[in-house]
C-alpha cells in the first residue's frame, strides 16, 4: 500500500510488524523532537534508524535534512528502503545488517533512534556506547515494563515493576531507569528532554553527557516507591538500597508492594518540551493530537506517580465532578496539581491521598 505521511510517500506492506500506522503520532512527534534538537544542538547532523523496515522514520529524516543512516538486517526491508528514499528523491546510507555490528563500527552517530518490535535493551549498550548527542528509544513490550509480566519485567529490566494504577508512568520510568543504568556503564549520563507513554508503547529521548560524573549524576535520579493496594497511598524514597514498608504507615495494611530502582527525576525538559510542540506542523496526521500530548506534557509535574479521579471517587463513594473543579479544588487546599498526558482522568499532585479527600470534600 502507498501511504502518505509527513510530507513523505512510501510503499509499506499491509504487515504492522513492518509499518505500523497507529505510530503516526510517535512518529510526528520524532520529527517535532529532532527539529527542536537541531536548535538545542546545532553541530547534531547523523541520524541513524536502526530498525528501519519501511524506512519511514529514515526517509523522514532525510526530507529533514538529517544525514540519514538506515538500518535493517532483513533483505526484502533494505530493498524496500531503498526503493522508498529514490520515490522521494532522497539519498541516504542503507545498511544491510544488525545495527549492534553497525554501532561498534569506527564512528558515531550524531543520534540513535530505537524503535524495536518489543524491547529496546538488546540495543541499549551500543546505542549508549556509540551516540555522540542524544538517543531515542520506543519499547512496545508494556505488559513486562508495567508489571502486568511480571517475570519477563524483572528479566528484561533489571528492576521490580509493579503493576498499579499509575501503570503507564511505571512503564515508562522503569525504562528510564533501565536505559541510565546502561548508559553509566559507559560513563554516559542521560537526560530525558522528552517522554511520553501512549497507548501501547512508550517513548523517551535521552541528551547525553559523556562523563562518569554525568553517569553518576543520572544515578543518583533512581529510586523506589512504596504502594498501598488498600488506602492508595504511596511513597516515592531516592536511592538504589531498599527500605521497604512491613506496613502501610497510613492505614496499617500489609498488602503493600514495593518497585525498583525506577526513574525518581523528571521525564522531559519543559522548555524543550514547548519547542517541540512548536514545531509539530499542519502537514503531520497527527498535529493536533502532538500538540495536545506536548501542551499538557509541558505542564505536567514531576511526580512519579499519578492518581485516577474515577478510581478515587468509586473508593470514596461519591460522583466525580468535571476534571477542572476537581483539581481546582485541590489548589485550593495549598497543593500543585496538574492533568498527567497519558489519559484524560489522570492527574499528578504532592497531596496525599488523604489530603486529595478533605481537599473536595
Amino acid at each position: 500500500m502507498r501511504v502518505r505521511e509527513g510530507g513523505v510517500e512510501i510503499e509499506a506492506p499491509d504487515d504492522e510488524v513492518f509499518f505500523n500506522p497507529r505510530q503516526e503520532l510517535n512518529r510526528d512527534l520524532t520529527v517535532a523532537v529532532l527539529r527542536a534538537y537541531r536548535e538545542h544542538e546545532p553541530r547534531a547532523g547523523s541520524y541513524l534508524d536502526a530498525m528501519a523496515a519501511t524506512g519511514i522514520r529514515g526517509v523522514r529524516a532525510a526530507s529533514e535534512g538529517w544525514e540519514a543512516t538506515l538500518c535493517d538486517w532483513d533483505d526484502d526491508a533494505v530493498a524496500r528502503c531503498r526503493e522508498n528514499l529514490a520515490r522521494n528523491d532522497l539519498e541516504a546510507d542503507v545498511e544491510n545488517r544488525n545495527v549492534n555490528a553497525l554501532l561498534h563500527d569506527p564512528g558515531v552517530f550524531d543520534v540513535v533512534d530505537l524503535d524495536p518490535y518489543g524491547t529496546p535493551i538488546p540495543y541499549a549498550d551500543a546505542a549508549f556506547a556509540n551516540a555522540r548527542n542524544l538517543v531515542c528509544v520506543t519499547a512496545t513490550d508494556t505488559a513486562p515494563l508495567c508489571g502486568a509480566h511480571f517475570e519477563s519485567g524483572v528479566r528484561k529490566y533489571g528492576a521490580v515493576p509493579r503493576n498499579t494504577d499509575y501503570h503507564p508512568e511505571m512503564g515508562l520510568r522503569v525504562l528510564v531507569s533501565a536505559l541510565a543504568r546502561t548508559a553509566a556503564r559507559y560513563d554516559v549520563g542521560v537526560v530525558p528532554v522528552f517522554s511520553h507513554a501512549t497507548r501501547h508503547y512508550v517513548r523517551t529521548y535521552l541528551d547525553l553527557a559523556h562523563s562518569a560524573t554525568d553517569g553518576n549524576e543520572a544515578i543518583e535520579k533512581l529510586g523506589y516507591l512504596d504502594h498501598c493496594e488498600d488506602c492508595l497511598h504511596r511513597q516515592a524514597t531516592p536511592g538504589l538500597i531498599a527500605d521497604l514498608w512491613e506496613t502501610c504507615p497510613n492505614c496499617g495494611s500489609d498488602r503493600v508492594l514495593a518497585a525498583g530502582p525506577i526513574w525518581l527525576g523528571s521525564i522531559r525538559d519543559r522548555e524543550f518540551t514547548t519547542r517541540v510542540g512548536e514545531h509539530v506542523d499542519e502537514e503531520m496526521g497527527t498535529a493536533k493530537r502532538a500538540c495536545r500530548l506536548a501542551n499538557v506534557l509541558e505542564g505536567e509535574l514531576d511526580e512519579p506517580t499519578h492518581y485516577d479521579q474515577h478510581r478515587l471517587c468509586k473508593e470514596w463513594g461519591r460522583p466525580a465532578e468535571s476534571m477542572e473543579e476537581f483539581l481546582g479544588a485541590i489548589r485550593e487546599a495549598g497543593f500543585a496539581a496538574s492533568r498527567a498526558h497519558y489519559h484524560g482522568t489522570a492527574f499528578k499532585t504532592p497531596a496525599s491521598v488523604f489530603e486529595i479527600r478533605d481537599a473536595i470534600e
